[in-house]
């Protein structure tokens, strides 16, 4: 079967797209169709072009996949636990010389992502690996490939033991965080996708559309920040690798009170 995808965002769809079809997911303020027009792509196509996917310890555990090619470029991850393991805002492009390397640390038996922009190819994965793909129900409209793999979750969701999803919004109305207290030798990680972005200053960003550059309320991360704060994690990862090593909590929350008053006005004497 050959598998179709958005050359911008690289999510997988069922079947091939009509001559003058446009990417939802792109279309949405969220994300952009390029200015040369919409271009779609294949998982052969890739393949062909010489995409190359990379995998690599990140931290015992915890384990990073990256592909060159189509797609926004999300650093996906591999988290292992005795009762199975998770794979997290899967990559737009698979290949079964890295099936088998993720297989040989253990079975994969669930396949989560942070929000439609992280879809990648998840039907894919979970057709080489037998698991389970964990939908949040408030992005359901984004799905452009339903199959008999998808469960449709929202609120909280236990996806192993020890490890569960959490839907914070922002970003997307189901936007999700993957948390796993018993990782960073037992001080806690978290997963958060584009739900909470890690800048190159290592504080943090919350917004609705990050490419175009619209932000959240204040409200709306205050709630976010209010939430994870509930969690026990001391390091923070989003979806491209980037890492609040320690102190994460508190990094989100001084973080989301800058964006707070910014929003709200205090600092317009300096602008």
């Amino acid at each position: 079967m050959e598998i179709w995808q958005c050359a911008t965002c690289g999510v997988e769809r069922s079947g091939q797209p009509g001559a003058q079809e446009v990417c939802p997911i792109c279309a949405d303020e969220r994300q952009y169709v390029p200015l040369d027009g919409q271009r779609w792509t294949t998982l052969a196509a890739q393949a062909a072009n010489g995409a190359v996917i990379d995998f690599f310890e990140v931290e015992p555990g915890l384990f990073g996949l990256t592909s060159s090619g189509a797609g926004i470029g999300q650093q996906a991850m591999l988290l292992i636990t005795p009762a199975g393991n998770v794979l997290w805002d899967p990559i737009s492009m698979i290949s079964d010389a890295v099936v088998e390397q993720v297989k040989a640390h253990g079975e994969v038996v669930a396949i989560a992502a942070s929000h439609p922009h992280m879809f990648g190819v998840q039907v894919e994965w979970a057709r080489a690996f037998g698991a389970r793909v964990l939908v949040n129900q408030d992005d359901a409209q984004w799905l452009q490939r339903p199959d008999g793999s998808i469960d449709f979750w929202s609120g909280s969701r236990e996806v192993v033991p020890g490890v569960t999803l959490h839907q914070v919004g922002g970003h997307f109305k189901g936007s999700a965080v993957l948390h796993w207290p018993a990782g960073n030798a037992g001080r806690g990680i978290l997963l958060a996708g584009d739900s909470i972005f890690v800048n190159q200053d290592r504080t943090a960003a919350f917004m609705r559309s990050y490419p175009n550059k619209i932000p959240l309320s204040a409200a709306v991360v205050d709630r976010i920040a209010t939430t994870v704060q509930e969690f026990a994690f001391d390091r923070l990862y989003n979806n491209f690798g980037s890492v609040l090593p320690h102190d994460a909590p508190a990094v989100v929350r001084r973080s989301a009170d800058r964006h707070i008053a910014w929003v709200r006005g205090d600092f317009d004497h300096l602008t």
